[in-house]
């Protein structure tokens, strides 16, 4: 079955494809069907913008979307940037590095033992009949005070996860695929796309 995948981004094609590959899905990006739209993300959780996001592609390609959404929530920032994440600081001028750096900027007065962060994912599924199959994935750790790794993208490299005593940029793809909250979510979409009949292995 031929999926779109709400987002512009190869790496998440590349990570979700890992598991979406398992049940027998072809998931293409929305660009690669001719479909540019920028879907405002009027919601005020992960759950809500991820829902928008793989409706608004479902009805403008026909066909079953996916769509995640994702970020980074600091604990001593009452949560933020969370659903922001990809737009912290609300200046165009900045990209992944540069948010990464307003975040450090942001948290230079949080002392160690207290830069408790967690990552959050959530992976929705909409389909032109109307279901709706819904995943949430987290996973906790603390910020350093500077990048370490080369791996992964966004916060990654600030993002120190200590059962492996790594950051989730150090991580190779395999670890990354295994414990991120991206598979987090994605292992319990798996879970739920098999109690509805799309995957039997």
């Amino acid at each position: 079955m031929k999926v779109v995948l709400a987002s512009k981004n190869a790496h998440k094609l590349v990570e979700i494809s890992k598991i979406t590959e398992k049940f027998g899905f072809e998931l293409v990006l929305q660009s690669q069907l001719g479909v540019d739209i920028d879907v405002e993300e009027t919601g005020t959780t992960f759950e809500e913008n991820s829902l928008l996001k793989a409706e608004a592609v479902m009805k403008a390609t026909g066909l079953p979307a996916l769509a995640d959404d994702s970020g980074i929530a600091v604990d001593a920032l009452n949560g933020e940037p969370g659903i922001y994440s990809a737009r912290y600081g609300f200046d165009d001028s900045l990209d992944d590095w540069g948010r990464l750096l307003l975040l450090l900027n942001n948290t230079e007065h949080v002392p160690d033992g207290q830069r408790q962060a967690k990552f959050v994912c959530v992976i929705t599924f909409v389909h032109p009949n109307g279901q709706v199959i819904q995943a949430r994935g987290e996973i906790h750790g603390e910020l350093l005070r500077e990048a370490k790794g080369e791996n992964g993208f966004g916060y990654d490299p600030i993002f120190y996860y200590p059962p492996l005593g790594k950051t989730t940029a150090e991580l190779s793809p395999e670890e990354k695929n295994d414990v991120s909250h991206r598979a987090v979510a994605l292992k319990k979409f798996y879970e739920k796309m098999k109690e509805a009949g799309y995957a039997d292995k």
